[in-house]
């Protein structure tokens, strides 16, 4: 039997509407889009005049536009050091069980598919024998 959407005689299979009836499901209206509003300046990008040469450039010659200052070495081991201090991390036994059970788990996905392989093999020795 071949299955198709729409009957073979090409006519619809639903009631005629009767002549002004609305839709089953009115059409949702599209609104326009909203313009994107204009981007913030971050407090660390200085946008006064005062930076430039007197003509409205927010940076000096020579310097890239919106180039943030690198952070210093020693802040940036501060802060990674700071960050690794807000981590909760696991007790011995926590630690313990969650690994044996990554370990059970493997060990028998591994075993379920050499389990599949091997019935598989065995199977094909018996077709193409």
């Amino acid at each position: 039997m071949r299955w198709c959407l729409r009957p073979r005689s090409g006519r619809s299979t639903h009631p005629p509407r009767p002549p002004g009836a609305a839709d089953p499901v009115p059409p949702t209206p599209v609104r326009p889009l909203d313009p994107t509003p204009p981007p913030t300046p971050s407090p660390d990008t200085e946008l006064s005049s005062e930076a430039g040469d007197g003509n409205g450039a927010s940076a000096p010659p020579g310097s890239l536009e919106g180039e943030a200052d690198s952070p210093a070495p020693g802040g940036f081991l501060a802060s990674t050091l700071d960050e690794l201090g807000k981590v909760v991390w696991p007790s011995r036994q926590q630690l313990f069980s969650e690994s044996l059970a990554v370990i059970l788990m493997v060990g028998l996905s591994a075993a379920a598919i050499a389990a599949v392989g091997r019935f598989y093999g065995w199977l094909s020795n018996l077709v193409f024998r």
